[in-house]
C-alpha cells in the first residue's frame, strides 16, 4: 500500500516538473521582431506637451483692399463715343478709359476763350492807362483799377484753365475719363453710344489694386468670443483648393449683420499672381492656442479600430506595444491625446498598420 502512494507522488511530481519545464523554455514563446528592412522604412515621432491648438472654420468672400480702390465717376454728361477697357483688363494710371462728347465740355471751351478775351482786354486797358498816367492825362487810380482787372481776367483763365486739366478736356468737346491709379477694372457700368445724364450719381468704373486682398470671414454669434487681433488664419478657395493663402485677423467689425447674423472679421493677404479675385468664396479657418497644454503627435501615428484609436509605442525593434489612447482634438497636422500617451514616448509614424495587423491578428 505504501509502495503504491510513494509511486502515485513521484509520477505527479515528474509531470509538475515537466510541464515547469515546458512554460520557462524561450523556444516555445513566440515574439515579434521588425526586420531590418523593415525597421529602415520605420519612421518614429516623440510625443510632446504642446499648446492646445483651437481651430474654427467659417465661410467668407474675397474682396478688394478698400484703400487701394477707387470708384471714378463721369464729370459730364453726354455721349459715349469709345469705351476702351472690359472688365478684368488691368489699366495703368492715366490710361483714357472711355471718351464721351459733351455739351457741357463745349460751355467750357467757350468760358476759355471768353476768359482768353477778358484778359487781352484787360491788358490793353492797363496799358492805356500807364500811358496816359505817364502823359498826366488821367490819376493814379486810374491805373490801379486798370491792374486789379488784368488781375481779375488772370484769375479767371487759370481757373479755367484748371478745370481743363481736372476734366481732361480736349478739343471738339471731348471729355475723356482716364484711370486715377494702376489696377484691375472691377467693376463697368458703361457702354458705347450710351447716353450719359449730367446729374448721374453712380460711378461708371470700378478700379482696385489686388497685389493685397482682404478676406472678410464672416463669424458666427457662438464663435465671436473666441476671436482675437492677431489670430493666425489660412485661407482655401474652390479655385485653387491644394494653395492655402496665410495671414493674421487685422481688423474686428464689432457689428452684428442683420441678414447673416454674423460678425466679419478680416484677413489681409497678400495676391502673388493675383490669384485671388474679388468676390470669390473662401474657406477661412481660424487658429489659436487656449489656455492649457497637452501630448501632441502625428495625425499619421493613429490607427482607427474598432471604433476605438490606437498608438503603436515603439522601444526597440523587439518591444513594440500596442496602446489605445483617447483622441482629444486634431488640428492641422496634430493630433491632440487626452489619455493614454507619456511625454517623450516613441509612436510609429510609417508601416505602423503592418505592424499593427502582425500583433493583433
Amino acid at each position: 500500500m505504501n509502495y503504491k502512494i510513494i509511486l502515485g507522488i513521484a509520477i505527479l511530481s515528474l509531470s509538475y516538473t515537466s510541464c515547469k519545464k515546458e512554460v520557462e523554455n524561450p523556444e516555445i514563446k513566440t515574439s515579434f521582431a521588425l526586420s531590418d528592412t523593415m525597421l529602415k522604412s520605420t519612421t518614429t515621432a516623440q510625443a510632446k506637451m504642446e499648446p492646445l491648438k483651437n481651430e474654427l472654420s467659417f465661410y467668407g468672400k474675397i474682396t478688394a483692399d478698400n484703400n487701394k480702390s477707387i470708384d471714378v465717376f463721369p464729370l459730364v454728361g453726354g455721349n459715349v463715343i469709345k469705351v476702351n477697357v472690359e472688365l478684368g483688363d488691368y489699366v495703368h494710371k492715366g490710361q483714357v478709359l472711355a471718351i464721351i462728347r459733351s455739351t457741357d465740355i463745349a460751355d467750357f471751351e467757350k468760358q476759355l476763350i471768353d476768359a482768353k478775351n477778358d484778359l487781352l482786354v484787360a491788358k490793353n486797358n492797363l496799358k492805356v492807362a500807364q500811358e496816359l498816367f505817364a502823359g498826366k492825362l488821367n490819376a493814379e487810380r486810374d491805373v490801379l483799377e486798370a491792374k486789379s482787372e488784368v488781375n481779375k481776367a488772370q484769375s479767371q483763365l487759370s481757373k479755367i484753365q484748371e478745370t481743363y486739366k481736372i476734366y481732361n478736356i480736349k478739343a471738339g468737346s471731348i471729355y475723356e475719363v482716364t484711370a486715377p491709379i494702376s489696377g484691375f477694372i472691377i467693376q463697368k457700368k458703361i457702354n458705347q453710344d450710351m447716353l450719359l445724364r449730367n446729374d448721374r450719381s453712380d460711378n461708371i468704373f470700378d478700379i482696385a489694386e489686388i497685389s493685397e486682398v482682404w478676406a472678410m470671414a464672416n463669424i458666427n454669434e457662438i464663435d465671436i468670443n473666441k476671436i482675437k487681433l492677431g489670430i493666425d488664419a489660412s485661407v482655401t478657395t474652390l479655385s485653387y483648393p491644394d494653395k492655402i493663402f496665410k495671414g493674421k485677423i487685422d481688423k474686428i467689425f464689432n457689428v452684428i449683420d442683420p441678414e447673416t447674423k454674423a460678425m466679419q472679421a478680416r484677413v489681409k493677404l497678400q495676391n502673388p499672381n493675383y490669384m485671388l479675385k474679388p468676390e470669390m468664396n473662401a474657406n477661412i479657418k481660424l487658429s489659436f492656442n487656449e489656455d492649457q497644454s497637452m501630448i501632441a503627435i502625428p495625425n499619421n501615428a493613429i490607427i482607427f479600430d474598432k471604433s476605438k484609436n490606437f498608438v503603436m509605442i515603439f522601444k526597440d525593434r523587439n518591444n513594440i506595444e500596442t496602446r489605445q489612447v483617447d483622441v482629444y482634438r486634431q488640428v492641422g497636422d496634430t493630433t491632440y491625446i487626452s489619455n493614454g500617451l507619456k511625454e517623450n514616448e516613441k509612436v510609429i509614424t510609417n508601416n505602423q498598420l503592418f505592424i499593427y495587423d502582425a500583433l493583433n491578428d
